[in-house]
């Protein structure tokens, strides 16, 4: 198998001047937030107590494309554009007739595409004069961008750690204390949600919902304080189109087009990130066979299990309900490594992309996503995290599909992050610890119960 160029590189030029708005080309407006306090249709003042007016801004807009400062665009020249990879020796491994490329998103110096989102709205906080951004992280790849952005910008950084990321990532949180944040396990005795949660569980292994309501009620209780979120509104989807963009450019460089493009879900900021600039190709009719797959752990598997309606983002209601698909906000996942992904909710831009078949979810088990990861890194010499190695294993199971059915198919993913914090899963994993986690039909009822009465 030849190749001229294994891996192609763009300029800093090509680094993208606009980030792209889906909500331009969806075939109908999202459904409005809810906020359940007035019962009214969430307003932009109601977003505005916890957010930077220029985030709120782009959360509600339909424009279709949205400058980016130039400000955000230096320091995205850290580590962007990031590199597109043909994994030609997994290729060569599984003997597919399929050309399998990558993203390769852990080059930045927080380790994943997280650092995309991260500058963009520490620079919008900055211009707001906010001295306090709090936010929550899972398995510790958004707290670490959000703690390297602020401490480039001057703004004090607390990070709410779901504990059981916090337990089995001891890295993660130092990396964020070298970056100068507060970082505590969730939930805390922080907050006033936390200590309730305590009460009830001093066992509790947190989940993001918790760590959400007490990074809100951090903000709501300091001054000159707004929260910062990592993923699922759609500002943190738009951010993260850069990577679909340049992936754009360089799939052209290379002379392809993916017939498959896959990435994994936890929130939805990766996969609305790599997804959405190709998705705008399939709505507008020069891609229209496009697959565009969302790669979900069998232990959270919200777009394929759960429910099309509106909840909250947090345990304690503090944010507006959102149309989303959900497995209940009180939900309480297992304790699975990729704990980016352990999250109840969808992204209300990727849910309404997957109700209009557009987009679609693979449910993954953690065995067999460990398996992939370690096959990808023994090929490619790359280790990645197990929330990517969701995607990876997507991918080589539509690779060997190419193989039996014949096809010479065109498969790009996107490798969100760099494994280096998780190697204790992996530890785990090879001396054969890990277990799969399926999530519990029980439970998740029992949670579809707490979800917010909504009249609009």
């Amino acid at each position: 198998m030849s190749l001229k160029n294994k891996k192609i590189i763009l300029s800093e030029q090509d680094i993208p001047k606009q980030w792209y708005n889906i909500q331009a080309d969806l075939p109908a407006p999202l459904e409005p937030a809810f906020n359940s306090r007035t019962g009214k249709i969430a307003t932009k003042d109601d977003l505005c107590q916890i957010f930077p007016e220029e985030i709120v801004e782009q959360e509600v807009s339909r424009e279709r494309w949205i400058d980016i400062p130039e400000e955000v665009r230096d320091i995205y020249k850290i580590w962007r554009p990031s590199p597109l990879i043909r994994a030609t020796n997994l290729e060569k491994f599984l003997d597919t007739p399929a050309k399998i490329y990558f993203k390769n998103e852990g080059v930045s110096p927080s380790g994943s595409h997280k650092s995309n989102s991260a500058v963009a709205q520490v620079y919008y906080n900055k211009k707001a004069g906010t001295k306090r951004i709090a936010t929550e992280t899972g398995a510790g790849q958004w707290g670490s961008a959000l703690a390297m952005a602020c401490k480039m910008f001057g703004i004090e950084c607390v990070v709410y750690m779901v504990k059981v990321s916090f337990q089995q990532k001891p890295y993660r949180k130092s990396l964020m204390q070298v970056y100068g944040a507060n970082v505590y396990a969730s939930p805390s005795t922080q907050t006033e949600a936390g200590r309730k949660i305590l009460e009830k569980d001093p066992d509790c292994s947190g989940s993001l919902g918790i760590a959400i309501s007490e990074a809100i009620e951090d903000v709501i209780t300091h001054e000159n304080a707004k929260y910062s979120l990592g993923s699922v509104l759609n500002h943190v989807a738009m951010h993260q189109t850069v990577i679909g963009l340049e992936a754009k450019k360089q799939m052209e460089i290379a002379g392809d087009y993916p017939d498959i493009v896959i990435a994994c879900l936890g929130g939805g900021s990766n996969f609305s990130g790599m997804a959405f600039p190709f998705i705008m190709d399939k709505i507008n009719g020069t891609h229209k066979n496009l697959r565009a797959i969302a790669a979900e752990p069998s232990a959270c598997p919200k777009l394929s299990k759960g429910v099309y309606a509106y909840d909250y983002g947090d345990l304690s209601g503090f944010t507006p309900a959102f149309k989303m698909y959900t497995l209940g906000h009180t939900f309480m996942p297992s304790a699975i490594h990729a704990g980016g992904l352990r999250y109840h909710g969808a992204s209300p831009l990727v849910s309404a992309i997957v109700k209009e078949k557009l987009a679609e979810s693979v449910v993954v088990k953690q065995r067999e996503v460990f398996e992939a990861a370690v096959t990808f890194a023994r090929c490619e010499g790359i280790l990645p995290a197990p929330e990517s190695s969701h995607a990876i294993k997507v991918a080589i199971d539509e690779a060997l599909k190419a193989k039996e059915e014949g096809k010479a198919k065109t498969i790009l993913f996107n490798l969100s992050g760099h494994g280096h914090f998780d190697l204790t899963a992996y530890e785990q994993y090879l001396s054969g610890q890990i277990q799969d986690c399926d999530y519990s039909e029980e439970e998740v009822q029992k949670a579809l119960k707490d979800l917010p009465k909504v009249n609009i």
